[in-house]
């Protein structure tokens, strides 16, 4: 990284939009307080009764890109937010679980798909709501899928079927450019990039 200070790169400016704790869970105070505790770099919610720290860190949303010959297997969202709109299979990753599991685990819940992980394909951060994707390459192990609980619809695509402008988030589009680009190219990496805040509407750039 070049022309950036390292402290710009990894310091934020204040804590992320995520709601503040009313209560202290040790000692049940309504004295929540924001501000940098003694020995750290940067604000965190601490109790002003007894100094608790409550840390909020991002959370990890993990899924695949399931593959099937030339096409690809979306989810069409049956859950808030962006219910209506297509998705790959992800979710957000569970305490005790690896990344693989995880991606395993939400792709059988979404689509009742069977794959077989491929690499870590894209991990992409959103630090304005505190998350980072985590999604693989994946080869479906048979074409016997269907829609999850948190689906309205589970269909393979071909290149020039996907819905670009009905995508239900800009991590799921950005993942999907990149396979298809990386396709054309004949070579996969893994790719690293961040997504920002875009407009002042509300952001819902990350999966729920």
């Amino acid at each position: 990284m070049t022309g950036v200070p390292a402290s710009a790169a990894v310091r934020p400016a204040a804590l992320p939009p995520r709601s503040t704790p009313k209560f202290c869970s040790a000692c049940g105070a309504e004295r929540i307080e924001q501000r940098i505790p003694e020995g750290d770099t940067l604000p965190r919610h601490v109790c002003g009764a007894c100094g608790t720290i409550h840390y909020q860190n991002p959370k990890i949303v993990v899924g695949c890109l399931p593959e099937s010959g030339d096409q690809v297997l979306l989810c069409l969202r049956a859950i808030e937010p962006r219910r209506g709109l297509w998705t790959l299979p992800a979710g957000f990753l569970e305490n005790g679980e690896t990344l693989s599991a995880g991606a395993t685990r939400e792709t059988l819940e979404e689509a009742n798909a069977r794959v077989a992980l491929g690499p870590l394909y894209t991990i992409i951060s959103l630090p304005h709501i505190g998350q980072v994707y985590m999604m693989f390459r994946a080869r479906l192990l048979d074409r016997d899928f269907g829609p999850g609980s948190e689906s309205l619809e589970v269909r393979l695509f071909d290149e020039d079927e996907i819905p670009w402008e009905q995508l239900a988030f800009r991590t799921i589009g950005r993942t999907l450019r990149n396979y298809f680009l990386d396709r054309r190219l004949g070579a996969f990496g893994t790719h690293v990039s961040a997504l920002e805040r875009k407009g002042a509407r509300p952001d819902l750039s990350g999966a729920g």
